[in-house]
């Protein structure tokens, strides 16, 4: 599940942020979000990708990239 989920965030990020693919990768790997969703005890992976990818959006705004 997480793979798909990661695989479909890259391709929100691009598409909705114009990101090129190593970009998206770079943003999804150093977010809080993807070790959230890589953390089985947050239930995150259940969750559908837009669900996520709303809480990847909100990260790269405010600027929380590690």
């Amino acid at each position: 599940m997480t793979e798909c989920i990661a695989r479909d965030l890259v391709l929100l990020l691009m598409e909705r942020r114009g990101l090129d693919l190593e970009d998206a990768l770079r943003a999804l790997y150093k977010s809080e979000t993807f070790s959230k969703l890589e953390d089985p005890s947050t239930g995150l992976y259940f969750q559908s990708s837009l669900y996520v990818y709303s809480y990847l959006d909100r990260e790269l705004m405010l600027g929380h990239l590690a």
